[in-house]
């Protein structure tokens, strides 16, 4: 029996949970957002961690992809997909 993943944005993330990227689905009001990611690491099967949110808002937020650590709005990690790494 194949496991099953539960599977969550970026910006709703667990601060600090290991996570693996499952898909990257840009908005159709900022089609470029899905190469952009992509082309700085957010490819399925990527280990990514929350690492922390701004105050009052939480935006923007602060994840880790690979051995980079970047800013990103809530809206662009909204549109990566990710479930626990296991």
């Amino acid at each position: 029996m194949k496991p099953t993943h539960s599977h969550t944005t970026l910006a709703d993330a667990q601060i600090g949970a290991g996570m693996l990227v499952h898909a990257v689905q840009a908005p159709a009001e900022a089609p470029e957002w899905g190469p952009w990611l992509e082309q700085i690491g957010f490819v399925p099967g990527e280990p990514v961690r929350l690492m922390a949110r701004a105050a009052l808002g939480g935006d923007p937020l602060v994840v880790r992809i690979g051995h980079s650590t970047f800013a990103l709005r809530k809206a662009e990690a909204a549109c990566i997909s990710v479930h626990a790494a296991t």
